[in-house]
């Protein structure tokens, strides 16, 4: 596998140039009080360090060695214990975190491209401090300021890690119907008993303290999701002065054989009458967890997303020194027996193809990220809503196109290796195995195409998609390169929206059959404008005489390419949106 190499380049330009991040953070106190230019680089050169020489050599030997079981206690892989260590003390697991309990207080454009990273170093790593992170969030937006300042502090410096516990062995998406109880003790806690399955980091070795925040039900609650209450259950209780007291009553029955991220110890929970603390409103407890789980699924598209960069690197370094055949042109190195991989047509499809999707997702999530911001940190309440609808709509967007992406660019990676791709020594069958699951947890991505199309646009009436295209429309100038292409696809995809629509009054299916080919429909559209943004902002670099011409020529080249042969993947996933249900129904369920 190729050595890691952050992007540095690319995250900058599209963070300063293309979104022009840091004169918003110069308008929010809370922000331009903690980071500026200079502090937002020196972070991303400290985080690159920290991707390729700390958590970068853990990925395969962790993969081998896996995570181990053994009466309850769970073993990382050789090499985590020392690589957390130095993750926590350089302050990465508060670096979003609230300054008022310890954390650093970066704002989530800075954080996602920190994510990425990681992402790309080892995605079975990096799950342990990010879903205490994930954590953290929600219990400081929803907790009492006793649980803050108790947890959060020791939360945000890594000393202690977090967990959310949803899924039941019989309650994955239907969260209305899991069966784990709370029982009221009358004294502030409750009781938690009950079984969660498929919880990330439930039980580990690299902290002294994990603390699972758990969806219950009350003996009155109302059936459904609007019965289900949250709570924080810590793995230890904690004394009133701090320090770690009793084992609670939270045990990890057995650990998950995984097709992939095998570093990342994924826990079957036992509660058994342990000992939880309300977090928000009795129940109201999916509204908090939500809070919480928004973050994590844009954190989960970066996962995606980090992946997909990691393969192209090494299928990149591969087409370059690998010869064999020769160009179709004629040989281009006729001293040596064969030209590089580089020279054929297919080859260059598939790094195109990944080049131009992983900088698209690049844009497309910072874009995102740029909006979670807004929504916290404006003081225009207009420009605050009308982010939080963005964020609404485009949260499903970012986990499921870009993990859909990352397994396409991280099979097309394997390809370009050929035969070496499919075993070990150079690490793209791990990244495969390992960007699979991505696609699946917090939420499949068939769920978040329904929740895209079924709620996000037809509940709203269609403002929020209303909201994105007037974005898309009023950014993009009629001189823009682009302009007339990303129009008429913006217009088409309105279409296409009021169509579905349409044939969903007389048809219930419709929306669950169509909703896949719609996200992707939609995804390519949205790429389409990160594309004409990016090869723009080059346009202008060069025509004011920039140093790094040839950098921002290959924008425009990969623009150009993103316009001609994978913008009219929308056509045909359009064509299939719209080809409503009669043949998905009229087979009977024996004739499959």
């Amino acid at each position: 596998m190729a050595e890691y190499k952050a992007p540095l380049r690319d995250m900058r330009f599209v963070m300063y140039d293309v979104f022009n991040v840091a004169e918003q953070w110069s308008q929010w106190p809370a922000v331009s009080e903690m980071v500026d230019t200079e502090t937002a680089d020196a972070i991303l050169e400290e985080a690159a360090k920290l991707a390729s020489r700390t958590i970068a050599p853990l990925n395969r030997s962790g993969d081998e060695e896996a995570c181990s079981w053994d009466n309850g206690n769970v073993s990382t892989p050789a090499g985590y214990k020392e690589a957390y260590k130095t993750f926590a003390e350089g302050g990465w697991s508060g670096l979003g975190g609230n300054p008022a309990y310890g954390g650093m207080g970066m704002p989530k454009v800075l954080a996602a491209q920190f994510d990425e990273m990681a992402c790309s170093a080892s995605l079975a790593f990096i799950l342990y401090p990010s879903l205490g992170a994930g954590a953290s969030l929600a219990i400081d937006a929803h907790a009492s300021e006793a649980l803050k300042e108790t947890y959060l502090p020791k939360m945000y410096s890594g000393e202690w890690s977090g967990t959310m516990c949803l899924t039941e062995p019989h309650a994955g998406t239907d969260l209305g119907i899991i069966r784990t109880k709370a029982e009221d003790n009358g004294d502030g806690s409750y009781d938690i008993t009950g079984t969660k399955i498929f919880i990330t980091g439930g039980e580990h070795d690299l902290t002294d303290n994990i603390i699972h925040l758990v969806l219950a039900k009350l003996p009155d609650a109302p059936k459904g999701p609007k019965g289900i209450s949250l709570f924080l259950v810590p793995k230890f209780m904690v004394n009133e002065d701090g320090s770690l007291g009793e084992r609670n009553g939270a045990a990890c029955g057995s650990i998950e054989h995984k097709m992939g991220i095998n570093g990342s110890a994924t826990c079957v929970m036992n509660f058994d009458n342990a000992k939880g603390y309300l977090v928000g409103e009795v129940n109201k407890g999916l509204n908090a967890m939500f809070t919480m789980m928004n973050y994590e699924r844009v954190f989960v598209g970066i996962q995606g997303l980090g992946s997909s960069e990691m393969s192209y690197q090494t299928a990149l370094e591969y087409a370059k020194d690998r010869i064999q055949g020769r160009s179709a042109t004629g040989a281009k190195n006729k001293e040596k027996a064969a030209d590089p991989l580089m020279v054929h047509g297919d080859i260059r499809r598939m790094l195109l193809n990944m080049k131009a999707l992983n900088e698209g997702g690049r844009a497309f999530s910072t874009y995102v990220a740029k909006q979670l911001d807004i929504a916290k940190y404006s003081k225009d309440d207009q420009e605050q809503k009308k982010a939080e609808a963005l964020v609404a709509l485009l949260t499903p967007v970012v986990k499921a196109f870009l993990t859909d992406a990352g397994l396409e660019s991280c099979v097309a990676g394997q390809q370009v290796l050929g035969g070496h791709g499919y075993i070990r020594e150079w690490g793209q069958e791990q990244l495969v195995r390992d960007v699979r699951i991505t696609q699946i947890y917090e939420g499949t991505n068939g769920i978040q195409a329904l929740d895209l199309l079924g709620r996000k646009i037809a509940m709203s009436g269609g403002t929020y998609l209303e909201t994105f295209l007037s974005e898309i429309r009023s950014s993009t100038s009629a001189d823009d390169e682009f302009a007339d292409q990303l129009l008429s696809a913006v217009d088409k995809l309105e279409e296409l929206t009021h169509k579905l629509m349409n044939q969903a009054k007389d048809d219930p299916n419709l929306i669950n059959a169509a909703c896949v080919d719609y996200l992707n429909a939609f995804s390519y559209v949205a790429y389409g404008w990160m594309w004409s943004l990016m090869s723009k902002k080059a346009a202008e670099k060069l025509a004011a005489g920039t140093e790094e011409r040839e950098w921002m020529q290959a924008k425009q080249i990969t623009a150009r390419y993103y316009f001609k042969r994978l913008l009219p993947r929308f056509e045909s996933a359009a064509l299939a949106a719209l080809s409503g249900t009669e043949e998905l129904y009229a087979l009977d369920d024996e004739l499959f």
